[in-house]
């Protein structure tokens, strides 16, 4: 490694040659950046040590070992790109701080919970302008579908077809495009939606589906800084392993109330989960069985199969 280089260097050269295979590496930007700053901040000069990265893997503000797994999961390849420019750069080994990927069960959210936050949203400012309509609109589609928030953040007009009640999602995650069926019910909420953002003249002409005010496309940092503002208003905690409800919470529950509904319908939820893992725009199915949470009402109706199985009544 050259060690009198910039720090910053040596990862844009690491990302550019990531990136060219294929990945995005935004969560992975950020991070490294941060470890950038934290050995500046320390006045570090020379190899990367591990006992530099394990520092950096010990500093984050909640403290957990789970965070400092994952981030040494994230520098990890990093420094082994740098060691064939410099021998001495020392690789934290694998499972430094355990596990990097242990689950941690996500805040479900009831209707009643959807229909709060929804109804909340009137009360962001500006009053009754875009805003307020474009992170109920998104929030709504989000429990509707399980779309991910960038993926409802990203559509432009074209993608909207209310007609066929069909969304098309490009350059997902993975780079992967899907389209995406929805309910009449949900083209309807869309439909009504675009009517009330054309009227705004700012909005009318834009390439964007999702407007905020002041001609402004609604970005998914916008809507989850709105998100965390009606969570504090709305006094929810957190039923889970994370400190309060997240945005990305909404897509787990809708597995669940779908997988809810399947087994009330009486369907083979083992052969449906393959079509739910597509619309869901998941790389293999096994990431679609990850959303799946045990919440009391899958555990009766579980229980209630397995008495079935034994030969007893429910």
């Amino acid at each position: 490694m050259r060690t009198h280089a910039p720090f910053s260097r040596w990862i844009d050269e690491y990302l550019a040659v990531r990136r060219q295979a294929g990945f995005a590496l935004k969560v992975e930007e950020q991070q490294l950046r941060r470890f950038a700053h934290f050995a500046e901040a320390l006045g570090h000069r020379g190899p990367i040590t591990i006992k530099l990265a394990a520092q950096w893997a010990s500093s984050s503000t909640s403290g957990l070992r789970l965070t400092a797994a994952r981030r040494i999961e994230v520098v990890r390849p990093f420094l082994a790109y740098c060691r064939q420019f410099d021998p001495a750069t020392e690789v934290p080994p694998r499972r430094l701080f355990g596990g990097a990927h242990r689950r941690l069960a996500p805040h479900i959210f009831t209707d009643d919970e959807i229909l709060g936050l929804l109804a909340a949203c009137d009360h962001l400012y500006p009053p009754g302008g875009l805003r307020g309509a474009s992170c109920a609109t998104i929030f709504g589609l989000m429990a509707a579908t399980g779309l991910r928030i960038s993926e409802a953040t990203g559509l432009g007009r074209p993608d909207v077809n209310l007609e066929q009640r069909l969304l098309h999602i490009r350059c997902a995650k993975y780079g992967k495009s899907r389209w995406v069926p929805i309910h009449r019910t949900t083209a309807d909420a869309l439909l009504s939606y675009a009517r009330q953002r054309d009227r705004d003249p700012l909005a009318a002409n834009t390439d964007s589906f999702f407007m905020f005010d002041y001609g402004r496309p609604a970005s998914t940092r916008s809507v989850e800084y709105a998100f965390k503002v009606l969570r504090v208003t709305l006094q929810w905690h957190a039923r889970g392993d994370h400190p309060s409800p997240r945005l990305h919470d909404l897509r787990h529950s809708f597995v669940c109330h779908r997988l809810q509904d399947w087994y009330a319908c009486g369907l083979d939820v083992d052969r449906s989960i393959l079509a739910l893992s597509t619309y869901l725009g998941h790389a293999k199915v096994t990431d679609t069985y990850w959303y799946e949470t045990a919440t009391p009402e899958l555990l009766e109706i579980a229980a209630r199969r397995f008495v079935r199985s034994k030969g007893g009544t429910s």
